[in-house]
Order: structure tokens, then sequence, then C-alpha cells
């Protein structure tokens, strides 16, 4: 893993919730609980199939999200930006991360989606004002 793409993992790793847009017939946000694996470059999320975002994505896979640092100091803002691509999750490793990560879920017995990211830009204050971090994944 290159270094840029390690910090964006480190600072990932750290939260739990990102910000998600999706386009289909409406506009849709949310925000919903994640598990990140970075050697898929991938979010995992449960979100119902009924839902508006969700039915988005079936009509269109492409999404853009965030996931933010909440600060009032200037100097310590960071947060991540990223797009890429959401469809129901097949992998049953990814499966068993979420569930290890929120076990209470299992209750719930919720569709798990994967995120593919494409891109990420990370902003770092702390490493310089409007310091930004651009990764984009390898075509193929």
């Amino acid at each position: 893993m290159d270094r840029d793409l390690s910090k964006i993992d480190s600072f990932l790793q750290k939260h739990h919730a990102l910000s998600l847009a999706t386009f289909g017939d409406t506009i849709s946000a949310c925000t919903l609980f994640y598990v990140f694996d970075k050697t898929q470059h991938s979010f995992v999320v449960a979100s119902e199939a009924s839902t508006t975002h969700a039915k988005n994505v079936t009509q269109n896979p492409k999404v853009a999200g965030t996931v933010a640092l909440e600060t009032k100091i200037v100097g310590r803002i960071k947060g991540v930006q990223f797009g890429g691509e959401m469809f129901l999750l097949e992998d049953r490793e990814l499966k068993l991360s979420y569930f290890r990560a929120f076990p209470y879920a299992l209750a719930m017995k919720p569709t798990l989606w994967q995120i593919k990211v494409e891109h990420f830009k990370l902003t770092d204050n702390r490493l310089g004002f409007g310091k930004k971090i651009i990764w984009q994944a390898p075509l193929g």
C-alpha cells in the first residue's frame, strides 16, 4: 500500500460513519455505519433495499461520500471525500468483518452493500492549511 493510501486508511479506521450521496429517480443522502477494507478499497455498509439510496444504486451504482472529523478548530480539520460504485455485497469475509464491528446488526439481518472506491481525497489541515492527498484506483 502506498503512503498516501496508508494515511487515508489510518483515518478511516478511526471512524465508523460515512455520509453517502446517490442519484437515481431522485437525489438521496444518508449516513451509514461502515467498515473499511483496505485490501479491496471498499466500504461495507448495511441498508435495506427499500431505502431511497438503495433503490438509486440499483439504477445508478455511482456514489459519492464523505467521512469527516467534527471540529470547529480550523487547524484540525480532517476528512475524506470519495467516489465509487455501490452494489450488493457477496464477499463472505467482508460480511464477517461488518458483523465483527457491529455485532448487534446481526439481529436486524440487514442487507449488506459494498462501496468499491475509485478515488479518495483526504484533506488534513494538520499537515498544512488545505493540504490534500489524492488517491486514484489503478485502472483495470
